[in-house]
């Protein structure tokens, strides 16, 4: 890997390099057996609890650059590698290693009039580009994920996370190369020009897909200008709705999570939907969870009415209800019933992810099939919409498309389907 920025001139020949040698190791890759994946894994694994000081040294260089750029707090959350999330990388490679290898798997095979016999085998997709922002993470999951479904992939990380980034990719380089697959497999861009990304969703010679993950400038301008499909989500704007047959400790606990477990991710409750019957009993002693962290609630009229000695209260407007905050703010709203709740999730929402709190079993297969959003939940917070939680190892992204993937892209959604026919001499008459 490169280790010297490139210039501006020169972008173009650059990435059209790493395209190259990307394709060529997609070759490789989908003809790797699984042990030799897994080998790969186990040993970028072992490399990243080895050098942890390396890393969070690194990091820390990006975190100072950020902080004395300016950046929110909740990208710095985001850029922050603690030791913790260190492990979770290792533990997220092995948990890859340890699932199925859906490459090769034959399914729907049925006999046919004719003689022969069709299904459908499961496929890489090829060379996959994934650019991203602040989290340093995303380089080592999104290796793992490309590297099991038998991938290559050249990633774009954000400037910010640059000597992390680097760091990182010496470790997968050196995993790939102890098991004898080719380092080229997981390429990190090494610029931090943003013509880079123009390069990069603009080769479809070389590029298969993009995942984007960042923020809406960044998903709207590749919308514009790709000519690569994508695999994307704009936004998690993402509801809780407490239903008046709710368990009331449940609700307390699960909407005080939803909210405030972590602040600067695309699972984050941003709006609460409370049944009117149960408000009065709800929202005083979850306002008081709230106040411990200073959260600002933004309520409409009837909310607001409930909570007259909260410090931190606003009137809710009409654009905080299609708002993604990344910050200590949740916009509540009382609803009538399910129905309207509903209504205002499926007007609202960024079709990421929904929970509906409630006992009667009913109403959440209601909330199920009608809410038309990529996670659904019954009685559990929305910070579970994730790869690791889901067990799929890690996530390339969350998408809320509906076509090919939908929610969390773990393995599955990084490879496609072809059709096989096996005969036994029969030719069509």
């Amino acid at each position: 890997m490169m280790t010297t920025v490139v210039s501006t001139d020169h972008i173009t020949g650059y990435m059209q390099s790493l395209g190259q040698q990307a394709r060529i190791a997609s070759r490789a890759m989908a003809k790797a057996d699984t042990a030799t994946k897994n080998q790969a894994l186990v040993s970028i694994a072992l490399a990243i609890r080895r050098d942890a000081n390396i890393l969070r040294a690194a990091n820390e260089k990006d975190l100072i650059a950020a902080k004395n750029a300016g950046m929110e707090a909740a990208m710095l959350d985001r850029l922050a590698l603690s030791e913790l999330a260190i492990a979770t990388m290792a533990e997220g490679l092995e948990q890859i290693a340890r699932l199925p290898d859906p490459i090769g798997e034959i399914s729907n095979m049925k006999y046919r009039p004719s003689g022969i016999q069709v299904g459908q085998m499961r496929v890489p997709l090829g060379v996959i580009g994934i650019i991203y922002e602040a989290r340093p993470n995303v380089t080592v999951d999104a290796a793992g994920l490309c590297i099991k479904s038998g991938n290559a992939t050249i990633l774009r990380g954000g400037s910010e996370a640059i000597h992390c980034n680097r760091a990182l990719a010496l470790l997968v380089k050196e995993g790939l190369q102890a098991a004898g697959l080719p380092s080229d497999a997981v390429q990190v861009v090494d610029t931090t020009d943003r013509a880079a990304v123009g390069a990069l969703i603009t080769m479809p010679e070389y590029v298969d897909v993009i995942v984007p993950r960042g923020g809406k400038g960044l998903i709207a301008r590749l919308m514009k200008e790709s000519t690569v499909p994508m695999i994307k989500h704009l936004d998690g704007i993402c509801h809780v709705y407490v239903d008046d047959k709710a368990d009331l400790k449940k609700a307390v606990n699960i909407a005080f999570n939803a909210k405030c477990h972590r602040y600067g991710t695309c699972n984050t409750m941003e709006t609460l939907l409370v049944a009117q019957n149960i408000a009065a009993q709800l929202l005083p002693e979850l306002a008081q969870r709230y106040e411990t962290e200073h959260v600002e609630l933004r309520c409409d009229e009837q909310a607001a009415a409930l909570l007259p000695n909260y410090p931190h209260l606003a009137q809710a407007q009409e654009q905080d209800w299609s708002t993604e905050y990344l910050a200590p703010i949740l916009a509540i709203k009382l609803v009538t019933d399910i129905d309207q709740a509903i209504e205002h999730i499926n007007h609202y929402s960024s079709k990421h992810t929904e929970s509906i709190i409630t006992e009667d079993y009913t109403r959440a297969m209601r909330f199920l099939r009608e809410v038309d959003s990529a996670s659904v939940m019954v009685n559990a917070s929305t910070r579970f919409a994730d790869g690791f939680e889901y067990g799929l190892g890690a996530e390339i992204g969350i998408s809320n498309d509906k076509l090919h993937a939908r929610g969390p892209v773990g393995l599955e959604g990084l490879t496609s389907l072809k059709y096989v026919v096996f005969g036994h001499g029969e030719i069509r008459s």
